[in-house]
């Protein structure tokens, strides 16, 4: 399945969802599905900066694809922090950095999130995207 592919599954998803109290307790559902980081894993290298809450992101290369982990002390956090792992784990470098990311402002996340934690998604999508700048860096295809 495709980035894109993807998003479009996640806005479907968030479609059926009129009220955003239903969307927050989907995200939070996300979250607590999301398998826990072990704490080897919960190091100051893999904190993302910026956020409200505490949120690391783990990233592994294996054939030539990312694939990220993530966790966080706040289930929103946790759960928004998932729909980023479900849109670009097991991609390439190149394909994450070329991914238009509009799923976010479809659903209308951007614009239901405090300013700290629409700064915490930023946050986190450069983080993500700067794995992918280094990693196509490394190897570039």
């Amino acid at each position: 399945m495709t980035i894109k592919d993807k998003q479009a599954q996640i806005v479907e998803e968030f479609s059926f969802m009129e009220d955003w109290m239903d969307k927050y307790e989907y995200l939070i559902e996300l979250g607590r599905k999301l398998p826990p980081l072990e704490d080897a894993s919960k190091t100051e290298k893999n904190l993302i900066k910026g956020c409200q809450s505490r949120v690391w992101l783990d990233v592994k290369r294996e054939d030539g694809r990312l694939y990220f982990r993530a966790d966080s002390d706040a289930l929103i956090t946790k759960g928004i922090v998932s729909l980023l792992v479900i849109v670009f784990s097991g991609h390439t470098p190149r394909e994450i950095l070329d991914a238009d990311i509009s799923f976010i402002d479809q659903i209308g996340l951007r614009e239901h999130l405090s300013p700290t934690r629409a700064n915490g998604l930023l946050s986190m999508i450069r983080q993500i995207q700067m794995y992918a700048l280094a990693a196509s860096a490394e190897n570039p295809a």
